[in-house]
Order: C-alpha cells, then sequence, then structure tokens
C-alpha cells in the first residue's frame, strides 16, 4: 500500500463523491466524515462496500444476510451475524484487485483503520471514475455505430431506389417494345433515306452550281454580244453619216448582219430554252427543298429525341456515377463496420476471458467456501459423534466411579475385617511366642 497506483483523496472530496455517486436516499444524508475519520465505524463502511457492490454486480445489500439453506447447519440463526461480513468480504477480495489493492483483509471489515480505509476508498474511487469514462466513450461510440447503421440502412435504401431508376430508365415496357422496334426500323430507314437524299441533293447542288456558272457565261457572252451590237450599230450609223455606200457591199454586209442576228436569235432561243430548263430545274430544286424540309424536320425531331435519349444516357452516367460514390461509401460503412465489429469482438473476448477467470476465480472460491463448510460440518458431526462419545464415556465413568467406590467401600470392610483378623492373629501369634518362651524357660 505504500506505492500506489492511483491518487488518495482527501476525505472531504472521498465524502461528496460517495454521497452524490454511490449512496442514495437516507444514506447519503447520513453519511459524513465522521463515520470514518479519526476512527472508521464498521458499519458505514460496511453499508458503504455493500453499495458499491451493489452499483458494480447488482448485488444487493440484503443478499448479503441471506444464510445458503445446507442440510447439515444446525441452528443456522447463529450464523446470520457472520454471513453478510463474510459475504462482503468474499465480495470484495475478489473486487478490490481490479481496483490495485491486494492486501484486504477481514480486519478492515471489523475493525477498519483510517489510513487503510481511505487508501481503499480512493481506489474504489479511482475505479469508478475511470468505469464512468469508459461507459460515457463506449455509450458514444454505440451512438456512433447506431447513426452509422442509421446512414448505411439510408444508403442501402438510396441504393436501391436508383437501382429500380436506372432499371425503369433503361428497360422498355412489354407493351412500348413494339412501338420502339417499328420506331427503330422507322430511323434506321429514315437514316439511310436522308443519307441517300443528301447525296442527291448535293448532286444536284453541284448540277444546278455548273449550270449557274454557265449562265452566268451567257449572261455575260449574250451581254458583251449586246454591246458590240450597239456598237456596231453607232458604227454603222456614224459610217452612214461619212461614207456613201456601195449596194453590194452593203447588200453583203446587210447579209452579214442579218446572218450575225440570226446567229444572236438562235443562241437567244438556246438561253431561252437553257433558262426554261433551268426554271423547270429550280422548280424540282425547290420541291426538293421543301421535301428536305420535312425530312430536316424529321431531323431535328429525331435530334430532339436523341437529345433526350443523350439526356437520359448523361443522367444514367450521373446515376451510375452517384451509385459508384454510394458504393465506396458503402464499402467503406462496410469496412468502418468490419473494424467496429473486429474491436467488439476483440473486446468482447476480452470481456468472456476475463468473465471465464473471474467465473473460475468466483468457483474455485466458493468451491473453497464449499470445502471450509464442508469441513466445518464434518467438524461439527465429529465434534458431535466425540460430545456422544464423552458423553457415553463419562456415563462409564460415572458408573466406574460408582463400581470404585463400591468396592473401595467393600475393600474397606475386606480391610478392616482383614486388620481385625490380623490385630487378633499378631496378639494370638505373641500369645503363643510368649507360651513358646515360658515353656522354653521352665524347660531349662
Amino acid at each position: 500500500m505504500t506505492e500506489n497506483t492511483f491518487p488518495v483523496y482527501t476525505a472531504d472530496m472521498i465524502v461528496s463523491f460517495y454521497r452524490t455517486e454511490v449512496l442514495v436516499g437516507q444514506e447519503a444524508k447520513h453519511f459524513t466524515k465522521s463515520d470514518f475519520t479519526p476512527v472508521p465505524k464498521p458499519e458505514a463502511i460496511r453499508t458503504l462496500y455493500m453499495r458499491v457492490l451493489h452499483l458494480l454486480y447488482r448485488c444487493r445489500p440484503e443478499y448479503h444476510s441471506m444464510v445458503p439453506i445446507l442440510e447439515n447447519i444446525q441452528y443456522p440463526t447463529y450464523h446470520e451475524g457472520a454471513t453478510a461480513i463474510i459475504s462482503v468480504y468474499t465480495r470484495m477480495r475478489q473486487f478490490l484487485p481490479m481496483c490495485f489493492v491486494y492486501d484486504f483483509s477481514l480486519n478492515d471489515l471489523l475493525a477498519p483503520k483510517k489510513q487503510k480505509t481511505t487508501t481503499i476508498l480512493s481506489a474504489i474511487m479511482n475505479f469508478l471514475q475511470f468505469r464512468k469514462q469508459r461507459m460515457d466513450i463506449m455509450l458514444e461510440k454505440q451512438a456512433k455505430f447506431r447513426a452509422d447503421m442509421d446512414k448505411l440502412q439510408a444508403y442501402t435504401r438510396g441504393n436501391l431506389e436508383a437501382e429500380k431508376k436506372i432499371e425503369m430508365l433503361t428497360t422498355i415496357p412489354p407493351e412500348q417494345q413494339a412501338e420502339a422496334d417499328e420506331l427503330a426500323a422507322a430511323l434506321s430507314e429514315l437514316q439511310a433515306t436522308t443519307m441517300h437524299e443528301y447525296q442527291e441533293v448535293n448532286a444536284e447542288n453541284d448540277s444546278i452550281a455548273e449550270w449557274k456558272t454557265k449562265i452566268a457565261e451567257k449572261t455575260q457572252k449574250l451581254a458583251q454580244v449586246k454591246v458590240d451590237v450597239s456598237s456596231l450599230k453607232e458604227d454603222i450609223g456614224r459610217l452612214k453619216s461619212q461614207i456613201v455606200e456601195s449596194p453590194e457591199e452593203l447588200k453583203s454586209q446587210m447579209e452579214k448582219m442579218r446572218e450575225n442576228v440570226k446567229n444572236i436569235k438562235n443562241s437567244i432561243e438556246e438561253t431561252d430554252e437553257r433558262v426554261v430548263e433551268m426554271q423547270n430545274m429550280v422548280q424540282g430544286e425547290t420541291h426538293c427543298e421543301a421535301e428536305n424540309q420535312q425530312m430536316y424536320n424529321l431531323l431535328q425531331d429525331l435530334e430532339s429525341s436523341m437529345n433526350n435519349a443523350k439526356q437520359r444516357q448523361e443522367k444514367y452516367q450521373e446515376l451510375m456515377a452517384q451509385y459508384e460514390k454510394k458504393q465506396k461509401e458503402l464499402k467503406n460503412v462496410f469496412i468502418e463496420e468490419g473494424q467496429l465489429k473486429r474491436a467488439r469482438d476483440k473486446k468482447l473476448d476480452k470481456e468472456c476471458k476475463q468473465n471465464i477467470r473471474r467465473q473460475k476465480k468466483r468457483e474455485m472460491k466458493e468451491q473453497h467456501v464449499q470445502d471450509v463448510f464442508r469441513q466445518c460440518n464434518q467438524m461439527h458431526q465429529k465434534r458431535e459423534e466425540m460430545a456422544d462419545k464423552i458423553q457415553e464415556i463419562t456415563g462409564e465413568m460415572q458408573q466406574l466411579k460408582a463400581k470404585i467406590k463400591s468396592l473401595r467401600d467393600v475393600c474397606n470392610e475386606e480391610t478392616a475385617i482383614a486388620q481385625a483378623l490380623f490385630d487378633t492373629m499378631y496378639t494370638s501369634m505373641d500369645e503363643l511366642h510368649k507360651r513358646i518362651d515360658m515353656h522354653i524357660m521352665e524347660a531349662s
């Protein structure tokens, strides 16, 4: 007890702690500093120990006074006073090593001393404070574990709902499967036709561009010819005013001019025909553009549906990312749960081993107590047998004493008779010797 691993508290701190944490009701009110200083009161100290055992092991104070019902115990009322003390002593001997107190004796209950009692109460107070701290930590861990379990359940529910939504988004109902197949087939056909139409439109655009270039060239040539004709007319008018032409030259020139005009008219007709053809082609082109516009509208609808499908795909990817994130969180929660379970299993294993050790120690103590009680019972039986033998021997002794007394009386009577006979014989022998001496003297 000289080297303690716990602090030794003052009397005021011990009184305030045990009044608030251990004792209840009237016991807390009546427990004062004078109960263990300067001389501890055994009744108050035993009550305090009983309350500590009740707090730790749920062993109520009245249980200590119960005498075990054994067949060989005679007069159990004689054992009630010592039973409570022995019970408290054995349980305190089992409990105090956990408080690092190893020299608890029966004298600490029957006649406690101040220093020893203060040290024991300080050790118990230190153990109770440590127990309260560990219980608070365990309660926090249990609350955290319950919160983690609630989060885990919420995450699992969220994952199940997300899986259901993903399944609903990815699966097509049976009643819409045929329509979806038709739409997919129509979409593929529409894409094929649109590709063919695009190719045709591109070819038509190329041909239209070529015809436009040709028409532009023809119109440019026609304008050049008109310019040339007008310049020629001006030259003709100017030459007419200056030169008097011969009729033959004029005729040849007129013929040439007519031929040129015919050629120009033919070229104009050809260009008109070409223009008509081009107008027809432009009308066909406008019709193709209207069809292309319809196809474009259909493609826009298709693009909107594709955008919706893309949005659904993006939403599906987001849900998959959330699902993976939730899976990772769930895995982390499972890892934490496994760590907590392992820690709890280790602690339970340790507690189980400690309980097994305590149970073994308790069984050994109980076995020792039962052996002691059995030995006591055997001693009682032997004492009763010895008492019976002593009674028998005392009876025999009394009988022997009576016999000895009677024999002594008979012996005294016989010794008196023998003494009387001896005296008579002695006197007769004396007389006989005297007579013999007288005869001898007479004979001489």
